[in-house]
């Protein structure tokens, strides 16, 4: 491990590691400066875009998505979360469901528990803009609960979708909920973890969620495991 990934892996693991201030401003203006980049587009680059079959297929699904209606969690929530990244990275992150910060931004992993997912992939050497994030549900549950087979069975065509159009070399299920409802087990995280599994014949590996690990910080140990054995597998992915 360089000095680079193991300063990473001390700022995932929990250990002050000053940052400069900059660093967090510069990701956060990404998404808007994309956007107004895009509103600002010439006429005739907006029209290439919407020849782009692909693209096309994926402003569909967000629009499905938005306007979604196919379970009672429609009537709760404030907002979807489709998801975000790199619609056409080598990894996929995914998650239970949104939480109250998720639902009130509109995005998946944010808040603490998103900080520490952030560190994580940065301890892999990636980024959030090199993978793509999103989440079993695409609409809180209320008081965060478990979601119900009725809602999974709703969202997830749209989650097949996602998968379909991204083509990801390499799956993290992120948590125990996520990993059960994607591998249709109910055997137990701890079951789960350390072993590589398969979802359509892409590699799925199963981490501890972080919002599990802040209340359990005892556990980092096990999650720097389970990263690390997820990048060698995607690096022998590469061979």
């Amino acid at each position: 491990m360089d000095d680079t990934q193991r300063l990473q892996y001390l700022q995932a693991m929990g250990i002050d590691v000053w940052v400069p201030r900059e660093t967090a401003v510069e990701q956060s203006t990404v998404a808007e400066q994309g956007a107004a980049s895009f509103q600002g587009a010439p006429t005739e680059e907006r029209a290439a875009d919407v020849a782009d079959p692909v693209l096309q297929q994926w402003r569909q699904l967000e629009q499905e998505v938005a306007g979604c209606q196919l379970c009672p969690l429609a009537e709760t929530r404030t907002q979807t979360v489709f998801g975000t990244g790199n619609r056409n990275a080598d990894w996929l992150l995914i998650g239970e469901a949104p939480g109250q910060s998720e639902d009130q931004q509109g995005k998946p992993f944010v808040g603490k528990a998103g900080f520490l997912l952030t560190e994580m992939l940065r301890a892999l050497g990636l980024s959030r803009e090199d993978v793509f994030i999103a989440n079993i549900l695409k609409c809180r549950p209320p008081d965060n609960r478990d979601p119900k087979a009725g809602e999974v069975a709703a969202c997830h065509p749209y989650l097949q979708r996602q998968i379909a159009l991204i083509r990801p070399k390499i799956i993290l299920a992120v948590g125990r909920v996520a990993a059960q409802q994607l591998l249709k087990t109910d055997a137990p995280l701890g079951r789960l973890r350390g072993s590589v599994h398969y979802l359509d014949k892409i590699p799925v590996v199963v981490v501890y969620h972080p919002a599990y690990l802040l209340r359990s910080p005892l556990d980092k140990r096990k999650a720097w495991n389970d990263l690390q054995m997820a990048g060698r597998l995607y690096r022998e992915l590469q061979d």
